[in-house]
């Protein structure tokens, strides 16, 4: 066989970059070893958010008198939140499925391994070797879970975000090693169906990546939720006993055993590289990461690389814009190299957390002069009509010229609010242009407006 483009790896990087390639006129193969869609569609974005979606719901169920309702006998029905979540991502890849044979992309089974720039040997589950060979090649094989040497995940009793989406039951306790988003996410999701939830942070803050003030507001939500948070602490070691996990952690030179039912490793993830013909093929790499220009090629001719396998950021609509512009580049298009400062980061716990640009630390290293506003969500009229008050919105801009640098919300739908903002950052916008926007009323959107308003110290409802 032989394709204009072959994609190895058919996550929200691969087969989108498959679509766009087929588009453009190429002839398209993919290859996928496993579930198309990858670990977003099957194992990460999607089911996760549905997960989520069902602790939203018990947790609005159990509080039905807020909203003068009456609601008796609420509980978890553990399996059928999995089932739930389970049906949600075969429906999801079954429409990747569907697309595959609308672009008239070609599916080939099995693990990719590159001979040479333009020949990929495919080894099937049954042995069978199969050789294509392709003008182009992008390498989409995404990332897996990191382990800490000597605490791998077990399956068991230390698992990954992978086990920790399926398992038969519900623990009674949890520790999560990792505040990043999957760990906050996966903390809220147990924690609100009744699992006894422990974080430990080696950073000062969970969700580290975020501005300060966000961090410590999402801290003080989970400590009333009682989730117990160990931050500025590190993993000394791990010790499974019969029917519990015991981890020894250690802060400011004390050590401290914590015990539970379960241990959750979400201390980030590492390049899928492994035998995928790279080093013979002479491919750089950058700290286990392939490394790649800003059309994505690599330095071997022909060869690409997109998403979590090329380096952070590791987001799924990351790695979709770059297999748009890497098929792009490959049909003879000029690009627009993608503007990484414009990337919005959203974490899906509740209150949700959203941003994008610089946080106020770090636009102050820059040499900016700064305008901040910030708003209370609690004051938006359309939030105490759903009853989801907590939260507030910053945003930041320079003082010399108006431009937006940055913005960061806690509370309700505030990854769906960053989207505004990210459409007015990637325009350069300044705040005059967000206060000529007409934000309709009454909507949470109107924090975007209230928080410009009071950067500029004109603030109307506050």
């Amino acid at each position: 066989m032989h394709f204009d483009v072959l994609v190895i790896g058919s996550g929200p990087g691969g087969y989108v970059a498959a679509i766009r390639a087929s588009q453009l006129g190429k002839k398209v193969g993919i290859v996928e070893r496993s579930e198309l869609g990858g670990i977003c569609l099957n194992w990460g974005c999607i089911p996760t958010k549905a997960l989520l979606r069902s602790a939203e719901v018990y947790e609005m169920m159990k509080h039905a008198d807020n909203y003068g309702l009456k609601a008796k006998d609420v509980a978890v029905d553990f399996p059928g939140v999995i089932k739930r979540s389970r049906g949600v991502a075969d429906r999801m890849s079954k429409g990747v499925t569907f697309l595959m044979k609308k672009n008239k992309i070609e599916t080939i089974v099995g693990h990719g391994k590159l001979l040479d720039n333009k020949t990929v040997e495919v080894s099937a589950e049954d042995g069978k070797k199969t050789k294509v060979t392709a003008d182009s090649i992008i390498i989409a094989t995404g990332a897996r879970a990191r382990q800490i040497p000597g605490m791998e995940s077990d399956g068991k009793k230390v698992i990954s975000y992978r086990e920790a989406m399926v398992l038969d039951k519900q623990p009674k306790s949890l520790i999560v090693v990792g505040a990043g988003a999957i760990g906050v996410e996966f903390a809220y999701f147990y924690n609100s169906i009744g699992t006894e939830v422990t974080i430990v942070e080696m950073m000062d803050y969970i969700l580290p990546v975020e501005d300060e003030e966000v961090s410590k507001q999402l801290a003080k939500t989970f400590k009333k939720s009682k989730i117990d948070i160990r931050t500025g602490t590190k993993v000394e070691a791990l010790k499974k006993g019969r029917s519990n996990v015991t981890l020894t952690v250690s802060k400011d030179g004390k050590s401290e055993e914590l015990q539970a039912e379960k241990v959750l490793m979400a201390i980030g993830v590492q390049g899928n590289v492994e035998n995928l013909g790279l080093e013979a093929l002479g491919v750089e790499m950058d700290r286990g990461w392939i490394k790649v220009n800003e059309n994505y090629q690599t330095n071997v001719a022909g060869v690409y690389a997109i998403g979590d396998v090329a380096g952070p950021p590791w987001l799924a609509h990351v790695a979709s814009k770059e297999g748009i512009l890497a098929a792009e580049h490959i049909a003879g298009h000029k690009i627009v190299p993608l503007d990484y400062g414009t990337i919005p980061g959203c974490t899906y716990c509740v209150p949700q957390v959203a941003s994008v640009g610089l946080t106020e630390t770090k636009a102050k290293e820059a040499g900016y002069e700064l305008k901040v506003g910030r708003f209370p969500i609690r004051v938006n009229g359309k939030a105490q009509g759903l009853g989801e008050t907590e939260g507030f919105i910053k945003i930041i801009y320079d003082a010399k010229y108006g431009e937006l640098l940055g913005c960061h919300i806690i509370g309700p739908e505030a990854t769906e609010l960053i989207t505004e903002v990210t459409l007015a950052k990637s325009m350069e916008a300044t705040y005059m242009e967000v206060l000529h926007a007409i934000h309709p009323h009454p909507t949470l959107s109107e924090i975007v407006m209230e928080a410009t308003h009071d950067a500029l110290g004109e603030s109307i409802h506050t």
